[in-house]
């Protein structure tokens, strides 16, 4: 088995905690029937997922109330110019971000471990998918907006 194969779980693990903000953890994707149906989940492994996800979701709600609370303190200090306080402030947010972003990880990885890895990789490859065709979704109505005033002659 080569190295580049057993990194594959730890690069979906990265990619999925690069590319899913807080805000996204609403999408219960194994409740989802696509992803059940094409991960071929278990009612045991949608349940347990589901568990997970509850046990760990009043930590992330208080941490991004947290973290919001120390960039709006930030912005808010960034107004007013002082420079000294803007940068203990800094500190305050980026340590606010590590400890959700560290909750994060560690619901990802109990719900990685209710997976088989064949199940992990395909979800990985499900993500990149819906996260591209998003993306090309977000790109073609960005064009659409902007060709109106292309013609308009304004």
């Amino acid at each position: 088995m080569s190295s580049n194969f057993r990194l594959a779980p730890a690069a979906v693990l990265l990619a999925l905690l690069a590319t899913v903000s807080v805000d996204a953890q609403g999408f219960k994707w194994w409740q989802n029937d696509r992803y059940r149906s094409e991960l071929g989940l278990t009612t045991d492994q949608s349940r347990r997922l589901e568990e997970i996800f509850q046990s760990t979701a009043p930590t992330l709600r208080t941490q991004k109330k947290a973290f919001d609370a120390a960039e709006t303190e930030f912005g808010r200090l960034v107004e007013n110019g002082n420079d000294s306080a803007v940068m203990e402030q800094v500190l305050n947010v980026e340590a606010a971000r590590a400890e959700l972003n560290k909750t994060r990880a560690l619901m990802l990885l109990r719900m990685r471990r209710a997976l088989t890895t064949d199940q992990w990789v395909k979800l990985g490859a499900m993500h990149q998918t819906d996260e591209r065709e998003r993306k090309q979704s977000q790109h073609q109505l960005d064009e659409r907006k902007q060709s109106p005033q292309r013609g308009s002659g304004k």
